[in-house]
């Protein structure tokens, strides 16, 4: 049976050219005419793009997803008769890059020496060691574990949340989201790293967020529903020691005249911790492809019940 590849990505000559030099036996790739939507059994789509258009697969059997995030397609009106696979595994350096180096800038006070080199002053701060200090993980999956890795190498103590408080490698102790009242009260550093579930949405409430310690920094790098924004800008207005840094939101982007905008203790970036690379993705569809013609359990596969 020839199958039929339809792309759905703002890069897809860029994938298309990736494609073309892997070995895809029984592929047609479909260019981008809507007829073809109808007529392509495989996916590789961002899920934004996929989405409004998945009533109209006649014929879909599996898509692959070029994110991690799938939250637009497991939706509960979202159909659910084909296999859906995300990309995983390829994030934790990145991620580990992006949360490192905000959080070493803030421990060693890059920003104020920065601004007295303008004022030419020669004056020694008080920065901070991150050895002995306390890192929360909200989630203890690849990620998670690779920000654990990095953590340990700075000599830092990692607690993680996941859902059945299962022990995981490279972590001191793991609990249940149900501690995190306390947990979080205990944590220099806090770090989001949660899917978008039913259980996950708003735990970082206004009664968890006025839990944090006077001088915590707290990184949503998940989901952005997991996150009372409202709550998190009037703690940081009441608590000026505190500091987030915040990759992603509900709304993207953060719409202009949100305070969280003009806070000094906040850091906003448009959501590129850590981005799908093309050349990644082509990998894990191609690894995917191969089980999927030999009819075995594809990788990475997402569970439409729990959204990940």
């Amino acid at each position: 049976m020839r199958h039929k590849l339809l792309l759905l990505t703002r890069e897809n000559d860029r994938y298309r050219n990736l494609l073309a030099s892997c070995h895809l036996p029984e592929l047609e790739l479909l260019d981008d005419d809507p007829v073809n939507i109808r007529r392509a059994d495989i996916w590789l789509a961002e899920p934004g793009l996929a989405a409004p258009l998945l009533g109209h697969a006649d014929r879909l059997l599996w898509l692959q997803s070029t994110f991690a995030g799938v939250d637009l397609l497991v939706k509960p009106r979202q159909r659910r008769d084909y296999q859906l696979t995300n990309v995983r595994g390829i994030f934790g350096p990145l991620m580990s890059e992006y949360l490192f180096g905000y959080l070493l800038a803030r421990q060693r006070e890059h920003q104020l020496y920065k601004h007295q080199q303008q004022q030419k002053l020669w004056l020694p701060g008080n920065y901070k060691t991150l050895q002995g200090s306390e890192l929360l993980l909200l989630g203890t999956g690849s990620i998670a574990k690779h920000l654990a890795q990095t953590a340990k190498h700075f000599g830092m103590q990692v607690t993680g949340i996941n859902r059945a408080a299962k022990p995981t490698v490279g972590f001191d102790e793991v609990a249940t989201l149900d501690a995190l009242p306390s947990l979080i009260g205990r944590a220099d550093a806090i770090a989001s790293i949660l899917p978008s579930t039913e259980q996950t949405r708003g735990a970082l409430s206004r009664e968890i967020l006025a839990k944090m310690k006077p001088d915590a920094v707290l990184f949503n790098l998940g989901r952005g529903d997991v996150l009372d924004l409202d709550a998190l800008e009037q703690q940081l207005r009441q608590n000026p020691e505190q500091q987030a840094v915040l990759d992603v939101f509900n709304q993207e982007p953060l719409p202009a005249e949100h305070p969280l905008w003009e806070r000094e203790n906040v850091i906003i970036t448009p959501h590129i911790a850590a981005p799908s690379f093309p050349e990644q993705v082509a990998e894990i569809f191609t690894n995917n492809y191969h089980k999927f013609l030999g009819g075995e359990v594809l990788s990475h596969k997402v569970n439409f019940e729990r959204g990940y």
